[in-house]
């Protein structure tokens, strides 16, 4: 009898692999979808509306794919267990793909149909990640399961108002999502960069503030807090101001100047400050200074794209058995995405008159960062470990 395991390919040995693989391409297509969609050259059905499609795809599609690539090897290391690998793995892909695709068949297909097969992601994937972290006991990375849950809450929301469920619902379920995944970057930042810097810069030792550590994930859960509970004005501008001050300071505690020449290092810190840069913006747009969108956009294609970018680029080449050292490609790919973060948040402070073209130059900038990562890192996604290990 023939036992050989059909998904047991490379790319289906650990979760990074085929969800930054996965990651990388939706970054490409959401957005040349988007932009055609932005400028009215296509135009098709679809179960969201069209801004609602855009938000919902890059934070509960991309970002998402992100987290469960992260998560999934993440946990095999902390317990020493395996997560899903070979058809399970391609079963979780495949239905994270169909989140994707299903909702371009709106009027084909039933819209609950479409919900459910969308909303049923993150729950299971919260269920492969809790399987190992429950076997070991280590309840204190229960905190990833509630935050893929608060993930899906969201999500629910997103979908409740769109099936007709409740009426307003969406803007919060995307507010929290969003909120959710810059709170998790912060708590996963004070476990790795510390580690990563550590580890790269020699003779580097960093003793962390517990109080502070716990005052910036606080205060930043508080700013979010209060957007979701409609607060602004000085309410809001105070509590971004206290989240951007304790993160700056959080970071600089981390901070050594060699830092800049490690392409790996200074892409995460310079993600981490424009998260900073988002509750500054925050402040100012609580007093209407500055639009909202823009401090939003501090956060994603700032905060959120930048860091994963930097994440994926590293575990990728650390979970494959290569060195800790990025091509000069990969490093342009890092200098890219933060020109389109400039692009799109600051220049249209300094010039609003130009934000069409800002946000049509900071379109190519992401497009040609992440191509220059799917071309680079696909050989290394889908090739075994050249150490020989599993994984």
């Amino acid at each position: 009898m023939n036992t050989k395991n059909r998904f047991a390919y490379p790319l289906l040995a650990l979760g990074f692999r085929a969800f930054f693989l996965l990651a990388g391409l939706s970054a490409l297509m959401l957005i040349l979808l988007w932009n055609a969609i932005f400028k009215g050259d296509w135009v098709h059905a679809n179960y969201f509306a069209a801004n609602g499609w855009h938000a919902h795809e890059m934070l509960l599609g991309y970002s998402v794919a992100v987290v469960a690539g992260f998560l999934l090897t993440a946990v095999k290391n902390w317990t020493g267990q395996p997560t899903v690998s070979g058809d399970q793995l391609l079963g979780l892909c495949l239905l994270w793909l169909y989140g994707r695709i299903l909702p371009f068949y709106a009027g084909l297909l039933p819209d609950t149909l479409i919900a459910v097969v969308d909303f049923a992601f993150l729950p299971l994937l919260a269920y492969h990640v809790s399987k190992p972290v429950l076997r070991t006991r280590q309840y204190r990375n229960l905190v990833f399961i509630g935050i893929l849950l608060l993930l899906a809450l969201g999500n629910g929301l997103i979908h409740a108002q769109t099936l007709g469920l409740l009426e307003t619902s969406a803007n919060l379920g995307t507010e929290l999502v969003l909120a959710t995944l810059i709170v998790l970057i912060l708590v996963i930042a004070g476990r790795i960069y510390p580690f990563f810097t550590e580890r790269a810069i020699s003779g580097t030792l960093i003793i962390k503030n517990p109080l502070l550590e716990a005052g910036s994930i606080a205060s930043a859960v508080l700013v979010f807090a209060l957007q979701m509970a409609g607060i602004s004005g000085g309410w809001l501008a105070s509590a971004a101001v206290i989240a951007a001050s304790a993160n700056l300071a959080r970071i600089v505690g981390w901070y050594v100047p060699r830092i800049r020449y490690v392409p790996l290092l200074w892409v995460l810190y310079i993600g981490y400050v424009w998260i900073i840069a988002g509750f500054i913006l925050t402040a100012l747009a609580a007093y209407a200074l500055i639009p909202a969108s823009l401090a939003l956009h501090a956060f994603t294609v700032g905060g959120i794209a930048v860091v994963t970018l930097g994440m994926m680029a590293r575990v990728a080449l650390g979970h494959t058995g290569r060195a800790l050292r990025v091509s000069n490609a990969i490093a342009l790919a890092f200098v890219l995405i933060n020109i389109a973060a400039l692009l799109r948040v600051i220049l249209p402070i300094a010039l609003p008159n130009g934000y069409d073209l800002f946000v049509y130059a900071s379109s190519l900038c992401w497009l040609a960062a992440f191509a220059l990562f799917v071309f680079i890192y696909l050989p290394i996604l889908t090739q075994a470990r050249i150490d020989g290990q599993e994984g």
